[in-house]
């Protein structure tokens, strides 16, 4: 959809206009500033440019076609205009008081003038005449209309209307053509607004004030739409603004993804409503259109161009509807909004937070991660990926044979089982990460360097003692190896992408492979069960887990693990507490 590229000092995003559009905007590409000379910002503010961009693709799709909803704002705001009109103009009549003072005002100025005669007397009485009569003949005319308009429902004939159907889709950028079905529909029901208006109106000048619209399409709509020149700041506007503060430093990740979600919301409610007009009605709603949401409904065909709403109706009339968000997932969506929201109210766009308790209940707890015993270690590292297998293509390392794997996919399972460490952080280990310190081997666990490194948190950076047994295994020749090929990380064949998680394919093939060789019985065991493994094997050595925190990225964050330094305890004692663990089914 688009692309990176620089102008003079700034970067730009070059967004591709899908051909269905090209024609209403006359041009094939767009390039749009990202106000930013340095590639990392460019690069985090890349995603947000391309949501806002497929977010506008998509509503001027909509706004080519009209949708219930969208005859029924059009419907009420003219009914509604239409009555506040009748109302002001009534109460702007000349009382009877002020009318004969107009009379008395009237024959004076004609004495002093000398005018006089029958015909004189009249001429001086025409303008209190007019405004004596300006109801009536505004009643006249107002029945005339009426009648007008019966007729014209019935022959089809919209012209009287037009006017009005075209300022209501020009307020909201519209661009229906005059000839379809659609223009015709929207008109023929401002016609029975407007016979609704007026019919009101006559009620309210004989003093009837209780009659309401008897014709079926004149409702309020639940959801009204916001003029395209409509003042406040706009949702996503301000999470730009949001984005680049940062104020709880969100990874980019995190923050990519509530984007995302909060861009949802801005779909439902519309792009042009302003952040100040969230309330708790709106969030509301939508939580009840999440719960309906089907899963992955961006990603399918069939969905594509179509509206929130329009998407659901879609999923309920297939044979086989795609299931919905779980609850937990809501939750996350409700977050995202909930934390945006909370800096609107800091920042004085919001009184309060409307998403404050809308959260849905968790649907219980996640499924604990189990540990692996003795027997399964045994097996696991006696299998054919950690000894000699088919090939190399994961669907041959659970196969006997003769290839001696040694890549990433043979040595995170064994940091993993004596360090603790999570298999992104060992992914995106570096040459320069793998040391020695005071005499001692280290893995340096951290943001710094060149890549795309991170960690979970601030806290999570730290330095883990190398275990003999990763030694004896010959881990340090590899990254000696890795380094004397002037390879900037231990693993090369990973791919670490800018953003979204590090070494995701191994994960998940790795909880396949677990399964291929007898040792995954259920959900609770899975790749980083190796790493709850480490922990409970440095508790059985008799270490307290603030302790051993320290070692597997459980600690506060310290400005010790951003540059290499020593940090909670010493590096002898977390030297200690790694070589502590041992497991009786794998000899040293």
């Amino acid at each position: 959809m688009s692309k990176l590229h620089r102008r003079g000092a700034i970067y730009y995003e070059i967004i591709a206009i899908p051909t269905d559009l090209q024609g209403v905007l006359g041009k094939k590409q767009k390039w749009v500033s990202l106000r930013t000379p340095d590639r990392k910002q460019a690069l985090r503010r890349q995603p947000a440019v391309r949501d806002e961009w497929t977010a506008i693709f998509d509503d001027m799709r909509r706004r080519r076609h009209l949708t219930d909803e969208d005859i029924s704002t059009a419907v009420w705001e003219h009914y509604s205009t239409k009555i506040e009109e009748g109302d002001r103009e009534r109460a702007t009549r000349p009382t009877a008081a002020q009318i004969d003072a107009a009379e008395e005002k009237a024959l004076l100025d004609a004495n002093r003038a000398g005018v006089t005669g029958l015909i004189a007397s009249i001429n001086a009485m025409t303008d209190v005449e007019i405004l004596a009569g300006r109801a009536g003949w505004d009643a006249r005319r107002r029945s005339a209309r009426l009648n007008r308009l019966r007729s014209d429902l019935v022959s089809g004939d919209t012209r009287l209307i037009e006017a009005e159907a075209d300022r209501f889709l020009a307020k909201h950028a519209f661009a229906i053509d005059h000839g379809s079905v659609l223009y015709r529909d929207l008109c023929q029901k401002l016609m029975r607004a407007d016979i609704e208006q007026l019919e009101r109106r006559s009620e309210r000048d004989r003093g009837d004030y209780s009659g309401k619209p008897k014709d079926p399409v004149v409702v309020e709509p639940v959801q009204k739409l916001e003029a395209k020149d409509s003042s406040g700041e706009r949702i996503m506007d301000l999470f730009a603004k949001y984005e680049t503060e940062n104020p709880n430093s969100i990874r980019l990740e995190t923050f990519t993804q509530a984007r995302r979600d909060v861009q949802h919301f801005t779909d439902f409610v519309g792009m042009r409503i302003s952040a100040s007009k969230i309330d708790k009605k709106m969030i509301r709603e939508w939580k009840a259109v999440l719960a309906e949401w089907p899963v992955k409904a961006s990603e399918t065909a069939i969905f594509q161009g179509l509206g929130i709403r329009e998407i659901i109706d879609a999923n309920r009339a297939l044979l086989q509807p795609k299931p919905a968000l779980t609850r937990n997932t809501i939750r996350r969506y409700l977050a995202s909004l909930g934390g945006f929201c909370r800096w609107l109210v800091t920042n004085d766009y919001l009184v309060s937070n409307p998403v404050a308790d809308m959260l849905p209940k968790k649907n219980g707890p996640a499924i604990k991660r189990n540990t692996f015993d003795d027997d399964a270690i045994r097996t696991l590292f006696t299998s054919p990926l950690f000894t000699t297998c088919k090939s190399e293509h994961w669907r041959d390392v659970d196969k006997l044979g003769n290839v001696a794997v040694r890549d990433h996919r043979y040595w995170i399972p064994w940091i993993m089982l004596f360090s603790g460490a999570r298999p992104a952080e060992v992914a995106q280990l570096h040459a320069e990460d793998v040391r020695e310190m005071h005499g001692i081997w280290i893995m340096h666990i951290t943001e710094e360097g060149r890549g795309a490194k991170r960690t979970k948190n601030k806290g999570s950076m730290r330095v883990v003692p190398v275990h003999p047994k990763l030694i004896e295994l010959g881990f340090l020749d590899h990254c000696k190896r890795m380094a004397a090929a002037d390879e900037k990380q231990v693993f090369p064949e990973i791919e670490i992408p800018e953003t979204g998680q590090i070494a995701a394919q191994f994960s998940r093939e790795f909880n396949r492979y677990l399964a291929g060789v007898g040792v995954k019985p259920g959900k609770d065991i899975v790749t980083y069960s190796l790493r709850h493994t480490f922990i409970d094997r440095a508790r059985l050595a008799g270490f307290m887990d603030d302790e051993i925190g320290t070692v597997v990225g459980h600690g506060k964050a310290s400005m010790t693990g951003r540059y290499g330094n020593e940090q909670e305890g010493t590096l002898k004692r977390r030297a200690e507490i790694v070589s502590s663990v041992k497991y009786a089914s794998i000899a040293r």
